[in-house]
């Protein structure tokens, strides 16, 4: 069993959907769970309140080595397997996806041509005061005491751990356009006894010259680490 096919299309998976796709560009995200018996791949939007609305799920089969979404077939009143086999089929199959999602919500785009320069803030209206989604995010807080930067994701969101409507921590790697350092993002989302989501999110950034001194720590000090199925 082999994940390079499964390496080769996450990588390159994110740029091809938004180059093809304005929209998509704007409001879709992703995020991977190489963990997985069957590796997948999930496509969200993130409403207002910082939960996700998910509209397609690649699934990977590292046996087969093949991609696949699943559908119910209601003549045979079964679950069913679509093979895709090549990235264009991936894309094309997650692209649908994304605009029939669209369009069950009756969602209309609006796009802000010219606005001040520390305030964005970019929203798709909903009708029938269905939820909204963001589109980008507001950054304007006088008492914020990060300055803003121009990052270059390089990666969707992974997967770094799991546990079921309880926990999910998820990291991102992006560049600093202006400097070219590293920038390691991590979120994490806890979910309350009352179903209610809270959201954390870090960022840590690095230069080129510490990148190699990060890692030969981290591999170095693994087996002291404990895992979090240790303490249970």
């Amino acid at each position: 069993m082999s994940l390079e096919w499964f390496d080769r299309v996450t990588g390159e998976l994110q740029d091809h959907l938004e180059s093809i796709c304005e929209k998509y560009d704007q409001t879709g995200h992703m995020s991977i769970d190489r963990s997985a018996k069957h590796p997948r791949i999930e496509f969200f939007v993130e409403t207002e309140e910082n939960e996700r609305d998910y509209f397609c799920t690649l699934f990977f089969d590292p046996h087969n080595e093949e991609f696949y979404v699943e559908t119910f077939d209601v003549d045979f009143e079964q679950p069913s397997r679509t093979i895709l086999s090549d990235i264009e089929n991936i894309v094309d199959a997650v692209h649908e996806s994304f605009h029939e999602f669209l369009n069950e919500d009756d969602t209309e785009i609006y796009y802000v041509d010219e606005v001040d320069e520390d305030d964005y803030q970019y929203l798709e209206e909903i009708e029938d005061n269905r939820d909204e989604y963001y589109v980008g995010e507001i950054i304007d807080d006088s008492e914020d005491i990060f300055e803003e930067i121009d990052v270059e994701w390089e990666t969707p969101e992974v997967t770094a751990f799991q546990k079921e409507d309880e926990v999910e921590v998820t990291y991102q790697f992006g560049i600093v356009n202006d400097t070219g350092d590293g920038v390691l993002r991590r979120i994490n989302r806890i979910w309350t006894e009352d179903d209610e989501l809270i959201k954390d999110e870090s960022n840590f950034i690095f230069t080129k010259e510490e990148a190699s001194t990060i890692i030969a720590m981290i591999a170095s000090h693994m087996d002291s680490l404990i895992g979090y199925d240790d303490m249970i």
